[in-house]
């Protein structure tokens, strides 16, 4: 998983794997979701993100499962 902010742009690019983008669809105005072939997510898109997201806030945490 890749995160790619574009600030020239404002674009927020998140990528959640290197699979070939087959179809692009707009979620809306402003957020496109891309899929491969057989219908799995490969990245989103936000345009305007510092609007509508809390990019100067990111954070990232992994959370180990629980050993039983």
């Amino acid at each position: 998983m890749k995160i790619t902010y574009f600030k020239d742009t404002d674009t927020l690019l998140v990528n959640f794997n290197s699979r070939e983008i087959y179809e692009t669809k707009d979620l809306s105005e402003n957020v496109l979701l891309e899929l491969d072939k057989e219908g799995n997510v490969v990245s989103m898109t936000i345009e305007h993100a510092a609007n509508q997201t809390e990019i100067a806030n990111f954070s990232f945490n992994q959370v180990s499962a629980l050993s039983a």
